[in-house]
């Protein structure tokens, strides 16, 4: 089976799986009070995080959370070393102002490492609806890093499993004794996408238009972001 083939089937069951109505509301009820969904990642993870900003299609609400020492192009290392480091994040998040009204989404597939779970802790300390995208599959192989001990499944309001494999890749091959074909962008940014679009139904259904960026490259779009960029501007630096 192809790499291509293996990441349909896991899709798939990803679809299967779905995802709970009780968590889209959740996220729509925020929105509708005025609230934003924060996103947080680190390393490939902190790529998911930005995934849904600024998106064509996507809602404007949302607001990723820019720590340069955790992504990839400061150093690969570095960043590693800093997402392992308890209450590294901590000064960085005191600068948002995350409320009860709010919604945050951490992208960790192993779900283990310090920085994700103490955002996670730091934002539902701050009243906000946290919810993770990772693996479960982790759980019972791989102990946190955290100094709590716990990992982070136990500190969020919801997961959402993406079903990644340990270790990520899907390939392997005879006389080759490390797996390739990396599945976890793809899957945790699928999720994220289903889960949007599931908030969007459910304000749809509710007689709310979502508040959604059209594509810059379509003639009349300027005017239509334009207008829900000056809702969210206060909160969020497009």
């Amino acid at each position: 089976m192809s790499y291509l083939l293996k990441v349909i089937q896991k899709l798939k069951d990803l679809e299967q799986t779905g995802i709970p109505e009780k968590l889209s509301e959740s996220l729509a009820d925020r929105i509708q009070a005025g609230g934003i969904i924060y996103m947080f990642g680190c390393g490939h993870s902190g790529l998911l995080a930005q995934d849904a900003f600024y998106r064509a299609g996507g809602l404007v609400p949302v607001k990723p959370i820019f720590i340069e020492p955790l992504m990839l192009h400061q150093g690969a290392l570095q960043s590693s070393n800093n997402e392992r480091t308890d209450g590294f994040v901590l000064s960085y998040l005191e600068q948002e102002t995350i409320t009860e009204k709010d919604v945050m989404v951490v992208f960790s597939t192993s779900g283990r490492n310090p920085a994700p779970i103490d955002a996670a802790m730091f934002a539902k300390e701050s009243g906000a609806f946290v919810l993770s995208i990772q693996s479960l599959y982790y759980t019972s192989s791989q102990e946190s890093r955290h100094v709590s001990g716990k990992r982070l499944e136990d500190v969020v309001d919801a997961v959402v499993d993406s079903m990644v494999p340990v270790g990520d890749a899907v390939e392997e091959r005879e006389n080759l004794d490390t797996k390739f074909g990396p599945v976890s962008s793809v899957l945790g940014s699928a999720l994220l996408h289903y889960l949007m679009a599931n908030v969007m139904d459910v304000l749809l259904s509710r007689g709310m238009e979502p508040p959604i960026f059209k594509s810059g490259n379509v003639d009349g779009a300027d005017d239509h972001n334009s207008r829900l960029i000056e809702k969210y501007k206060g909160r969020i630096s497009f």
